[in-house]
C-alpha cells in the first residue's frame, strides 16, 4: 500500500521469514556468490520491462555494479521500470510466503535450491552476504515519488520517501565482514563472468578505488610522456639549429600519446553466437566463441549449432574437443544459461552423461532459474530436451559420414570412445548412428562393419579380428595381414563394452576375435608335419614347461616360418580385462593354449631329438616367443628368457 509523503512505514515482512531465511542461508552457503546473479537478474529484469512498454529506446540501458571498498558496499543499479512504494509493499514486504510455507512444511532439507527463484525469494539472498540491504527506486510512472526501503536481517524494514531523480532502482549491499572478498575486483569479475557474461542487457562493473588508481596511474604516464616530449623536442630544436635548419613543430610531431581514460567495464556479450542463426554465424565465430567461453586457446574439432522454437525453446552450441582414449581427466563441460544467465555446470538431467565429455551452452528459457534435481529428474519437458539434443548430435555425425566421409574419418581418433560409449549408454543413440559406426584398422582405412565384413568375405566368417594394441602384438597381427585380412585397433577401455554390445543387443551378427585368441584364419591345408604325435608333443610341452595343465595343438599355419602361436579365450580373457577396469582382484586361471605350427622345420626338428635339455630349452623359447607378440616378458620372465637365448647361443656357436 502506497505511503503519503515524508512517513516511514516500519514493519515485519513476515512472520514466515523467520523460517524461510535459515533455508535461503543453507543454500547459498555452498553458492553465496548467486547472490551477485540474483540482484543483477532483478535489474535485467527491469529494464527488460521497460523495453516491452516500448519505454528507453536511444537510452543507453544497462546494470551497473559499483564496488566501493570505503564504504565496504557493492550497490547494483539499473535504470529499468523502477518500483513505486505499494510496489515495493507487494513485491518486497508481501512475497507469496504462502506457497513458501506450504513448501517448507513438506521440506526435508535435501535439495534447499529448489525454493530460491520459485517464490520469488530471489532479492532475499543478499542478506547472506550483507548485514544491511537498500533499495532506491523511482518508477517510470509520471509523478511516482522515489522509495527508500532498508533491512538489516531480511524481516524487519523500514520503508520511507527517497531521494532518488533517475528513473531506475539501486540495491545497496554493505557486506558482512567475512563476505569481503566481493569486493575486490579479480573477485566480484569472476561471479560476474560467470554468472552475467552473456545477459542481454550491458552489465557494467566499476570499482571506485580501482578506477582512481588507475587514473593516477594513467595521470603519472602521461606527466612523464609530456617531459619525455619536451626533452625529445629540446634535442631536436638543438640539432636542427647546428644542422641551419628549423625545427619540425607541426601538431602530428608534438601532439602527445592519448590514452583511453580509465573508468567502468563492461562484463557481458549481450549477443552470443547461440542465439543466432546458425546461418549467420561464421566459423572464426565459433572457435571465438569456445575459446572464450572455456578459457582455452585450443581449438574445437567441430559443433553442433541448437536453435529450436518447437515444440519447446531451446538455444545453444554443443563442441566436440579432442577425446582422450580413456576420458581419464576428460573435462567436458556443458553450460546451461535460462535467457542469457548462467544456471549450472554438467546438470545430467538435461544433459546426457555420456554427453559430458563434450563443451557447450545449452540455453533453456523455459526452466526455473534454480531448479532442484527432483525436479529435472521428473519433468517431461526436460526429458524432452534431452531426447533431442542427443538426437542432434546423432544427426551432425551422420551428416559428417554421408557428406564429409574423410573429414569424418579424420575426426574419428579423437571422438570414438564418446561415440561408443554413448552407443552402450543409450539405445536410441546408437540405433540413430550404427550404420555410421567405423572400425579403424592396422592399415588405416576405416570400415563400418558392413564394409569390413564384404571385404573379408570367405576368409572371417561372421569374425572380426582385432588388436588392443597394434605395435605390441605386431607379431600376432602380422600373420593375419599376410592373408589379407583386415585387423581392427580397438584399444580403449570402452571397445570391451562395446564389442560386447554390438555381439549381444546390438542385432549386428559378428563376433569379436583378438589376433591371439583364434587361429582359424591362419590355418592351411596341408599334410606337412601330419605325421607328428600331438599327445606326445604336449606331453613334451608340458614337461619343459613344468605346466602339467597347458593344451597344445599342432595345426598347420600359412607361415612356415612360425613356429608356434599361444592363444588366450576370448571370453575369459575379457572378464580379465573388464575386472581390471573395475577394479576388482578376483583372480582367473591362466589358460592358454600353445599352437605348434606342424609345418615348421624347428618344430619337426624338436619332435624328432632325443629328450634332454637342448629339446627343453628350444620348447621354452618357443613358448616364450609366443607370449612375446602378445605381452612383454617382466621379472624372472624376462630374467629366464634371456639366460636361455644366451645358452642356445653358446650350443649354436658349438
Amino acid at each position: 500500500m502506497a505511503k503519503e509523503k515524508n512517513t516511514v512505514q516500519k514493519g515485519s515482512i513476515s512472520i514466515d521469514a523467520q523460517n524461510i531465511m535459515p533455508v535461503i542461508k543453507r543454500w547459498l552457503y555452498s553458492d553465496k556468490d548467486i547472490f551477485i546473479r540474483e540482484i543483477v537478474s532483478n535489474g535485467v529484469d527491469a529494464i527488460t520491462k521497460l523495453r516491452m512498454l516500448g519505454l528507453g529506446a536511444g537510452e543507453d540501458l544497462k546494470v551497473t555494479v559499483t564496488i566501493d571498498k570505503k564504504k565496504g558496499e557493492i550497490r547494483v543499479s539499473d535504470n529499468g521500470i523502477g518500483m513505486t512504494a505499494q510496489e515495493v509493499d507487494q513485491f518486497i514486504n508481501q512475497v507469496a510466503f504462502s506457497s513458501a510455507e506450504e513448501f517448507l512444511k513438506n521440506y526435508t532439507g535435501e535439495d534447499p535450491a529448489g525454493i530460491i527463484g520459485h517464490f520469488g525469494l530471489g532479492f532475499y539472498s543478499a542478506f547472506m552476504a550483507s548485514d544491511r540491504v537498500t533499495i532506491d527506486s523511482l518508477s517510470y510512472q509520471e509523478g511516482a515519488q522515489a522509495v527508500r526501503w532498508v533491512s538489516e536481517d531480511g524481516i524487519n524494514f523500514e520503508m520511507m520517501p527517497g531521494e532518488r531523480t533517475q528513473r531506475g532502482t539501486t540495491i545497496t549491499m554493505h557486506l558482512l565482514e567475512e563476505e569481503k572478498e566481493f569486493l575486490e575486483t579479480h573477485r566480484a569479475r569472476e561471479v560476474l563472468e560467470k554468472y552475467c557474461g552473456y545477459m542481454s542487457v550491458p552489465v557494467i562493473l566499476e570499482d571506485l578505488e580501482d578506477i582512481k588508481q588507475r587514473r593516477a596511474d594513467a595521470e603519472k604516464r602521461r606527466k612523464e610522456r609530456e617531459k619525455e616530449e619536451k626533452k625529445k623536442k629540446k634535442e631536436q630544436e638543438k640539432a636542427a639549429k647546428e644542422a641551419g635548419e628549423e625545427a619540425d613543430t607541426s601538431e602530428e610531431a608534438t601532439a602527445p600519446h592519448e590514452e583511453p581514460e580509465p573508468g567502468p567495464i563492461q562484463i557481458n556479450d549481450t549477443q552470443p553466437l547461440w542465439l543466432k542463426a546458425p546461418k549467420d554465424c561464421t566459423e572464426e565465430e565459433y572457435k571465438e566463441t569456445y575459446r572464450k567461453l572455456f578459457r582455452t586457446w585450443e581449438e574445437p574439432l567441430f559443433w553442433i549449432h541448437l536453435n529450436v522454437d518447437y515444440p519447446f525453446n531451446l538455444k545453444g552450441i554443443l563442441y566436440f574437443p579432442r577425446i582422450k582414449k580413456d576420458f581419464s581427466g576428460q573435462d567436458g563441460e556443458i553450460k546451461l544459461f535460462n535467457r542469457q544467465v548462467f544456471v549450472a555446470d554438467n546438470i545430467k538431467e538435461v544433459i546426457p552423461e555420456f554427453l559430458m565429455v563434450l563443451k557447450g551452452v545449452i540455453d533453456c528459457p523455459d526452466l526455473p532459474l534454480n531448479v532442484s534435481r527432483s525436479f529435472l529428474q521428473n519433468d517431461g519437458y526436460v526429458r524432452k530436451i534431452s531426447t533431442h539434443i542427443v538426437k542432434k548430435v546423432a544427426d551432425r555425425l551422420n551428416g559428417l559420414f554421408n557428406t564429409e566421409r574423410e573429414t569424418y574419418q579424420r575426426y574419428w581418433d579423437d571422438i570414438h570412445p564418446f561415440i561408443k560409449y554413448g552407443c552402450v549408454s543409450d539405445r536410441k543413440f546408437y540405433d540413430a548412428v550404427k550404420d555410421s559406426l567405423v572400425l579403424k584398422t592396422t592399415r588405416g582405412d576405416y570400415l563400418t562393419l558392413a564394409e569390413y565384413k564384404a571385404r573379408n568375405s570367405g576368409k572371417t566368417e561372421k569374425k572380426v579380428y582385432y588388436t588392443t594394441d597394434a605395435a605390441r602384438q605386431a607379431a600376432s597381427v602380422a600373420p593375419f595381414e599376410a592373408k589379407d585380412i583386415d585387423v581392427a585397433v580397438l584399444d580403449t577401455l570402452i571397445d570391451v563394452n562395446f564389442m560386447s554390445f554390438l555381439e549381444y543387443s546390438g542385432g549386428q551378427d559378428v563376433q569379436f576375435v583378438r589376433v591371439d585368441a583364434d587361429i582359424k584364419g591362419l590355418q592351411e591345408d596341408s599334410e606337412e608335419g601330419k605325421e607328428l604325435d600331438q599327445e606326445k608333443m604336449q606331453a613334451l610341452v608340458r614337461e619343459a614347461l613344468a605346466q602339467p595343465e597347458m593344451e597344445v595343438k599342432l595345426e598347420s599355419l600359412s607361415d612356415k616360418d612360425l613356429p608356434g602361436i599361444l592363444t588366450e579365450d576370448e571370453q575369459l580373457r575379457r572378464y580379465k580385462d573388464m575386472s581390471r577396469i573395475y577394479g576388482q582382484s578376483q583372480a582367473f586361471p591362466e589358460r592358454y593354449t600353445l599352437v605348434l605350427n606342424r609345418g615348421n622345420k624347428s618344430v619337426q626338428a624338436i619332435a624328432g631329438m632325443e629328450a634332454g635339455e637342448k629339446q627343453s630349452l628350444l620348447i621354452q623359447q618357443i613358448f616364450d616367443l609366443a607370449r612375446l607378440s602378445s605381452r612383454p616378458l617382466e621379472g624372472e620372465e624376462l630374467k629366464a628368457f634371456m639366460d636361455r637365448s644366451n645358452k642356445l647361443i653358446g650350443l649354436l656357436a658349438e
